[in-house]
């Protein structure tokens, strides 16, 4: 079954990142569960830099309570490579984030997935809505 393309017009953020020596396998290429390290960097960057979200002190926090990816093509150390991101969904406390990994200067992404974040009160883990802060920073990333 033919895969759906994830391609580079379709996301609104990129965030650079560097592989690294260790993110590589025994068979070579970036092991799959980096992915997902990848695009926590990519998605907390953009809240910490955009969003103003202080992780270290702030209310309020945001969990993963769900995440998939799916991989198309390889990337190796010492690729650059770009994280897409672009928001599917966003609710009162919780926002769906789509992302793909591109290599630089590709149009097509080597892998795409999504996560959900929940934020919740720091103290008493349970959801809150969204940060207006945070929410004006996310609706720039809504598609659709």
């Amino acid at each position: 079954m033919p895969q759906p393309q994830h391609l580079r017009a379709d996301y609104r953020h990129f965030q650079p990142v560097t592989t690294r020596w260790h993110d590589n396998d025994l068979y070579g290429h970036v092991n799959n569960v980096v992915y997902y390290s990848y695009f926590d960097s990519a998605v907390n960057t953009f809240l910490i830099e955009r969003g103003g979200l202080d992780i270290h002190a702030g209310q309020v926090v945001g969990f993963v309570v769900s995440s998939s990816c799916d991989y198309f093509a390889s990337i190796a150390f010492p690729e650059r490579i770009e994280v897409g991101l672009r928001v599917a969904r966003l609710g009162n406390s919780s926002v769906q984030y789509e992302l793909a990994v591109f290599k630089g200067g590709e149009d097509e992404a080597c892998a795409a997935g999504r996560f959900v974040h929940v934020f919740v009160d720091r103290q008493s883990n349970r959801p809150v809505p969204i940060p207006d802060t945070l929410r004006a920073a996310l609706e720039g990333l809504l598609v659709g």
